[in-house]
């Protein structure tokens, strides 16, 4: 069960909350590749993309694409003000010192103790679990946005984990198309629920316990 495109971008709003000024962060591909088009004009952020470059700014508008400049998804990308490039040896270098304030990821299930699987098998668009693995342990705070439910409808959000595991653990917050969820030590404690759904929808496409802090 695919998401509009609207959806994606109220995900991606919400997820912008949470990055402050002077953070540096990083953005996976898909819904995550959305964050940095709706960030305050007064937030001063740097974008790190593992394809090289610290600086990443908004998607260009159609016609102005640099065909030089891509994003780690491949898709073409602007830069601000300040802006460096640099192999991949440095480009994850930041990531393993752990000087990534932030990292927004995609995920195909999230665990009630944070863990995260969020890789596909091979032949699929994403062939393997790539930068993820060392970003979700090494940054800061660890944000996944994703649908509340998988294309068969079923909860992506779990006791445990069915798939693979990119890591343990390693989850702070869950945003989907249904709520704000926090991975806390006493559990997963929903704070918000996106329109038009209630408690009751949350509850109901959620296979892990919850606690209500609405």
């Amino acid at each position: 069960m695919g998401m509009g495109v609207d959806v994606r971008n109220r995900i991606a709003k919400r997820a912008a909350q949470e990055i402050k000024d002077g953070m540096i962060v990083n953005l996976g591909i898909g819904i995550p590749s959305l964050v940095l088009n709706h960030l305050p004009d007064d937030i001063q952020v740097m974008f790190h993309s593992e394809n090289g470059v610290l600086g990443i700014g908004p998607t260009p508008k159609k016609g102005n694409e640099d065909p030089d400049l891509c994003n780690a998804a491949g898709l073409p990308a602007t830069t601000v003000k300040g802006a460096s490039y640099f192999d991949s040896t440095i480009s994850f270098g930041i990531i393993r010192r752990g000087y990534l304030d932030v990292t927004i990821l995609g995920s195909l299930e999230v665990s009630e103790t944070g863990d995260l699987a969020n890789w596909i098998v091979p032949g699929k668009r994403v062939p393997g679990i790539g930068g993820a693995m060392e970003l979700s342990q090494k940054a800061k705070k660890v944000i996944v946005v994703m649908s509340h439910v998988n294309s068969n409808g079923q909860p992506k959000i779990l006791a445990e984990c069915s798939l693979p595991l990119t890591a343990k653990a390693c989850v702070n917050l869950i945003i989907t198309d249904m709520a704000v969820i926090e991975v806390t030590k006493k559990g997963l404690l929903l704070k918000e629920i996106m329109p038009p759904y209630s408690v009751q929808d949350v509850l109901e496409n959620t296979s892990a316990e919850l606690i209500v802090d609405i």
